[in-house]
């Protein structure tokens, strides 16, 4: 069943109307190992991406690449040639211009005797209806199976899966992870160079969920701390030690190596806005490398509450304001790589009241936001979340400011890294998260031990967004359940709730 879906999802290439020249095509994807992706649609044009595996590291590769507006590609409507090299790991990444706004396309690659699978996309909308992103986070290949994003690649077209960071992670094998189950991280050591970037990149993408999922549906993708190192800010991090070398070596060849493999429009900041017409704008935001100062140490640093604490920094900042200041559009769409609102954490981790890693680590500027979208009478914003292992819906209040939440936050559970039942055991997880909704009343859900994602469907009435359970990430394929469903209703901060099916199951029990 597993092999009948990926033929469904790629494309059996017998199946498709091929030129009278491709009848010898092999049916095999030849050198083209790690699939196809698209990505950062915009209303005229998108990326498309791939990589072919050379036969010798010293050669150059031409590719054909084909987007069309049928799956058999009888209708092809833009196509050329891309030359690759060692010099960028032979990737292959196109951004097609002069494309239709809100439209379906298939694309192809070509090497040698080669197709690639067949990958579907779509453009920005400039006047939907409606809008539906899954939202992921934090996928560990050690620590269990992708099945969320196979799951993924089984919805009807997404206008976006929004990846929200820990795309990859940098730990040596056993670092951080099971190897129990026999996924093991590429190199068998922790990641410093930008050799030992690409070959993890590339485990990454051998995986078939994750290939299913890119093939599927178009990303945007921001980072996290994990495609770099542990807990990285601007000129640090606390997972490199002085004898790993030099940092600003390490961090560029990260950077380097997440643009070459990631399908993201490539350019000197990672922040950047996508506009969905009248309906939503999507704000992505760089909280790690952009301007993010060291971390506090405890709430008694003196330095806890400087305004020289930055997390997005001065400039990034700025163009934030002025984006939720001039925008137009009814939902303001903030990807977010951690948590925003506040969250008092002391009944489940008393010596660490709030976490320091977060924008609750950086009041001064969190406070400044949250007052901006207060004093402006900004509505209608959403802080989508990823990088805590664990699903959230929260009303947005931040108490230095108001009592009364000036957004909404929803946070994206893991796909599959290491939540609190992996640390502990289920019963002490149910039992943290029902001890942070006491302490907490502006939390209005909270799930700390299933993996998934969200998604998160916009219209002008409301945002909806229903989080998706596996069963277990230790088997491959494993069935999916949609758990829990909150919305919020347009111009109103307060989180509306649906028991769905597995919650009245554990309510059951």
């Amino acid at each position: 069943m597993k092999n009948l879906f990926y033929v469904l999802v790629f494309g059996a290439l017998v199946s498709c109307h091929q030129p009278a020249v491709d009848d010898t095509i092999p049916s095999d994807f030849g050198p083209f190992k790690h699939g196809v992706a698209s990505g950062d649609p915009l209303h005229d044009r998108v990326i498309i991406w791939t990589r072919v595996t050379p036969e010798n590291d010293d050669s150059t590769i031409s590719v054909n690449w084909e987007l069309a507006t049928d799956r058999g590609f009888s209708k092809v409507v833009h196509s050329g040639e891309f030359e690759t090299s060692s010099k960028r790991d032979y990737t292959v990444k196109v951004d097609v211009s002069n494309l239709k706004a809100g439209t379906p396309y298939y694309y192809r690659f070509q090497s040698g005797n080669y197709h690639s699978p067949i990958g579907r996309t779509k453009t920005a909308s400039t006047n939907p209806d409606s809008l539906r992103f899954a939202v992921v986070s934090c996928a560990n290949y050690e620590w269990g199976y992708f099945t969320a994003y196979k799951h993924i690649a089984e919805k009807p077209l997404l206008d976006a899966v929004l990846h929200l960071g820990d795309y990859i992670y940098e730990y040596q094998p056993g670092g951080y992870g099971d190897t129990t189950i026999g996924r093991i991280h590429e190199p068998p050591k922790e990641l410093l160079t930008l050799s030992d970037y690409r070959t993890r990149y590339a485990q990454y993408r051998s995986d078939e969920d994750l290939q299913a999922a890119h093939a599927s549906h178009p990303f945007i993708t921001i980072w996290d701390d994990h495609e770099i190192a542990n807990d990285v800010y601007s000129e640090g991090a606390q997972n490199h030690q002085p004898d790993e070398g030099d940092f600003s070596a390490r961090k560029n060849a990260a950077i380097q190596a997440y643009y070459e493999w990631l399908p993201i429009r490539e350019g000197d900041k990672l922040y950047r806005k996508f506009d969905f017409g009248s309906l939503a704008d999507v704000l992505m935001l760089d909280e790690r490398l952009e301007g993010r100062s060291k971390p506090a140490e405890s709430i008694d640093d003196p330095e806890y509450n400087s305004p020289d604490r930055r997390m997005l920094g001065e400039e990034q900042l700025n163009w934030l304001e002025n984006q939720l200041s001039s925008d137009q559009s009814h939902w303001k769409l903030i990807g977010n790589q951690v948590f925003f609102s506040d969250l008092d954490q002391s009944a489940v981790f008393p010596n660490n009241p709030k976490n320091l890693d977060s924008w609750n680590g950086y009041p001064a500027e969190k406070n400044r936001l949250a007052g901006f979208i207060k004093s402006n009478q900004i509505s209608n914003v959403i802080f989508a979340t990823g990088d805590t292992h664990a699903s959230w819906a929260l009303e947005t209040v931040v108490k230095e400011v108001a009592l009364e939440p000036v957004a909404v936050e929803f946070g994206t559970p893991s796909i599959n890294s290491a939540n609190y039942d992996e640390y502990t055991n289920l019963d002490t997880a149910k039992l943290s998260a029902k001890l942070y909704l006491s302490a907490n009343p502006h939390l209005r859900y909270t799930n700390l031990h299933d993996h998934g994602y969200t998604l998160l469907t916009l219209n002008k009435e409301k945002a909806t967004a229903r989080y998706y359970y596996v069963k277990t990430v230790r088997e491959p394929g494993a069935e999916e359940e949609m758990a829990k469903k909150v919305w919020v209703e347009s111009d109103s901060p307060f989180i509306r709730e649906k028991v769905e099916k597995l919650q009245a199951k554990e309510e059951s029990k």
